[in-house]
């Protein structure tokens, strides 16, 4: 019998809203209200990936679902923000100014 390996990492919100639950994903619709209350928040997306390995000890099989949920807001003037230099960046809370990241980007222009 062939080793083999399978994975596929796909959204599921077209699939999820086809078949009944388009209202999650609206922002102006969805209601989570029963979830909180300090927050509008609606389903911005649903992703999925499962892994099947078979080999000469057997089958190993795994699936993991993610839903993201975003809070909605008051739309804010789009604008082209150009970083083209090396740059230093962080990432904090507001309220307690705690550091969670630091980074920096030495080329701007690689991926």
């Amino acid at each position: 019998m062939p080793r083999w390996r399978f994975r596929v990492q796909t959204q599921l919100n077209d699939q999820l809203a086809a078949v009944g639950m388009p209202t999650a994903f609206d922002e102006g619709k969805a209601d989570f209200s029963r979830m909180t209350t300090q927050e509008h928040l609606f389903v911005s997306r649903v992703l999925h990936e499962a892994i099947i390995a078979v080999d000469e000890a057997g089958t190993e099989a795994a699936a993991a679902t993610a839903v993201v949920a975003e809070a909605t807001s008051a739309r804010l003037p789009s604008f082209v923000l150009t970083a083209n230099r090396p740059f230093f960046f962080s990432v904090h809370d507001i309220e307690t100014a705690t550091p969670s990241f630091f980074g920096r980007v030495a080329v701007p222009s690689a991926s």
